[in-house]
């Protein structure tokens, strides 16, 4: 049987912190799922096509094999309905801090009433990418700020074409 897990956001852009949560999450599951979070009231910096380029070719460069077992879907409603129709038996979530913990028992509780079959799995940021939020990396690099520590090369250099206009 094939462990599926749902790695759930908005990865606009991809950082370095969503790369070290979806590589622990490739760890302990078969295959990973990467829901991205359409949501029609926002204007997200990368399209989903964008954004599922991003991911791919960061995870390739790890190995073939990684690339192999990930999968791709958008979601606007309730992130247990995206878990249920890729088939998870979990969610995956990062911690950065006691701040994220608090908010994601919140939700952990709340999807865990709405589908009581699906786990809630929690992977702590590791310590040099803790602090990295993509809210902070879209604002820094909107300001010409330098963001190469927080994200991969290949995400850089698509912020670099973004402001080039």
């Amino acid at each position: 049987m094939t462990r599926i897990a749902l790695y759930p956001g908005s990865f606009d852009p991809l950082t370095n912190g969503h790369v070290d949560v979806l590589l622990q999450a490739l760890d302990l599951f078969d295959k990973v799922v990467v829901a991205i979070g359409v949501h029609p009231s926002k204007k997200p910096l990368f399209s989903v096509e964008e954004r599922v380029e991003m991911i791919s070719d960061e995870i390739g460069r790890i190995g073939e094999n990684a690339r192999e077992r990930l999968g791709f879907v958008t979601f606007s409603g309730l992130v247990v309905d995206a878990a249920r129709e890729a088939g998870a038996v979990a969610l995956v979530r990062g911690l950065r801090d006691a701040t994220d913990f608090d908010y994601e028992m919140q939700m952990a509780g709340m999807n865990g009433t709405m589908a009581p079959g699906l786990r809630t799995i929690f992977c702590p940021a590791s310590p040099p990418v803790r602090h990295i939020t993509a809210t902070l990396v879209r604002q820094i690099s909107a300001m010409g700020g330098d963001v190469s520590p927080f994200v991969p090369a290949g995400v850089l250099a698509r912020l670099v074409d973004k402001a080039a206009g």
